[in-house]
């Protein structure tokens, strides 16, 4: 299994990561807008996530001052999800349990630079090729707004990017 980023046709104003296998269903998350040009992996805002052909709907709190106030709600086939940061190369992605299903959740642990990069994917649960695809994908999005310091880091970063590209 491999997260590509970018991937795809080079499209302006379009940045897209996938994860794929043929264990598991093709997930994409893509960007578009204008701050596509200064970053490197998609990032949070703006975004559309695909599981298969299947879209999967998103919403967070942006102003929420704990971890858990801050996590990435999703819905995807009648689940119920939520990703969240443990820290800057970790986080965990949870099924929300129902009549039918415990829930899972899934923890991804990031280690490595460059081409050295590793994920490691832990499971606690019944866990579905769906689950599976999510947690991967997002080891290759830009995740740091899900932290109070690092939106604060982003979103610097980002200003002096766009101006830095405005002077050029």
């Amino acid at each position: 299994m491999r997260v590509v980023f970018p991937a795809g046709p080079d499209v302006p104003n379009a940045i897209v990561t996938e994860v794929g296998s043929s264990l598991i269903p093709t997930a994409t998350f893509e960007n578009r807008g204008v701050h596509t040009d200064v970053v490197s992996m998609p990032t949070l805002n703006r975004a559309t996530l695909r599981v298969g052909d299947g879209l999967v709907r998103m919403s967070r709190n942006r102003w929420a001052p704990t971890h858990r106030g801050r996590c990435l709600h999703m819905r995807y086939l009648g689940d119920t999800y939520r990703l969240t940061a443990i820290d800057r190369r970790a986080y965990t992605l949870s099924r929300q349990a129902d009549a039918e299903d415990p829930g899972v959740v899934v923890t991804v642990r990031q280690s490595g630079l460059g081409n050295g990069r590793k994920v490691t994917v832990q499971a606690a649960g019944r866990v579905l090729p769906a689950d599976v695809s999510l947690a991967v994908l997002f080891a290759g999005v830009d995740r740091s707004v899900l932290t109070r310091r690092g939106a604060v880091r982003a979103g610097i970063s980002r200003v002096f990017q766009l101006w830095a590209e405005s002077q050029a």
